[in-house]
C-alpha cells in the first residue's frame, strides 16, 4: 500500500513538479494549493501518513496551520518547506512539533530521503540485532552495553531509551516522542525522570568521546555517533 502524503503548497509551478516527483517515488499524493482547504479535507475519512507543508502561504501561514494539525492529529508527522534558511524558523517549527524541515528550492531526492527517515522513526520501536556503537557494543535484547573497560547491565527502560535515540541518529528526537514511546506519559514528573535516565546514559558512554547525547533546549535530544 502506498504512503498517503498530504502536500500543502501554494506555489503552483513548484507544487506540480513536487507532486509528480512524489508520485514517481510511490507516494499517494493529495496536493492542496489553498491552506484553508487542508483541514476540511483532513476531517474527511482519508487518513494521511505524513504532511508536507510550506511555511510562507497566503490566507494561513504554515506554522499556524501546523499547530492546528498537531492539536487535532497529535501522532501525524509533518515536515516544513521553507524559503527561509534561518535558525529561528527551524526552531519555531521544531517547537510546534515538526519532524523536520527542508529549505526551498530543494533537491527532491533529499526531500524524499527526509520523508522516509521520518516515516521510519514513527514506526513502533522494535528490538534490533546487537550493534557496534563506537567503542561500545550494544545488545538491546539482552540489556547489555559493553566497553573494553567495563560491562554495564542496563535496565529495560535504559535500553529502550538508548535504542530510541539511536533510531534517530544525528537527528533530534523530541521530548514528547520519548515520553510517549517509553513512559506512556508526558507529564512534568515523567519528564524529570527522563532527564535522569539521559544523564545515566551519558555516564555509561563516557569512555568514548565521539559518542554524545546533546540536549536541544526545550525540544529534545540528539545522539551523534560514527556509522
Amino acid at each position: 500500500m502506498k504512503t498517503k502524503l498530504l502536500l500543502i503548497e501554494d506555489d503552483e509551478d513548484f507544487g506540480i513538479i513536487l507532486k509528480q516527483y512524489l508520485n514517481l517515488s510511490e507516494f499517494d499524493v493529495t496536493w492542496v494549493l489553498n491552506p484553508l482547504d487542508a483541514l476540511p479535507l483532513m476531517s474527511q475519512n482519508t487518513k494521511y501518513d505524513i504532511v508536507v507543508l510550506d511555511v510562507m502561504m497566503p490566507h494561513l501561514d504554515g506554522f499556524t496551520l501546523a499547530q492546528t494539525i498537531k492539536k487535532n492529529y497529535p501522532n501525524l508527522p509533518f515536515l516544513f518547506l521553507t524559503a527561509k534558511n534561518q535558525k529561528i524558523d527551524r526552531l519555531t517549527g521544531l517547537k510546534i512539533g515538526a519532524d523536520d524541515y527542508q529549505t526551498k528550492p530543494c533537491d527532491p531526492e533529499e526531500l524524499i530521503l527526509r520523508i522516509h527517515n521520518i516515516l521510519k522513526r514513527h514506526q513502533p520501536l522494535v528490538t534490533s540485532k546487537p550493534l557496534s556503537l563506537g567503542e561500545y557494543f550494544f545488545d538491546h535484547e539482552n540489556l547489555l552495553l559493553k566497553h573494553p573497560k567495563e560491562k554495564i547491565r542496563l535496565t529495560q527502560r535504559e535500553a529502550d531509551l538508548l535504542q530510541l535515540l539511536l533510531q534517530y541518529n544525528n537527528s533530534i528526537v523530541k521530548r514528547e516522542v520519548i515520553l510517549k514511546s517509553i513512559w506512556n506519559s508526558d507529564d512534568y514528573f515523567t519528564g524529570r525522570s527522563m532527564d535522569v535516565f539521559v544523564s545515566r546514559l551519558r555516564k555509561y558512554l563516557q569512555h568514548d568521546q565521539h559518542l554524545q547525547i546533546l540536549s536541544i533546549r526545550g525540544i529534545g535530544f540528539e545522539i551523534n555517533f560514527p556509522d
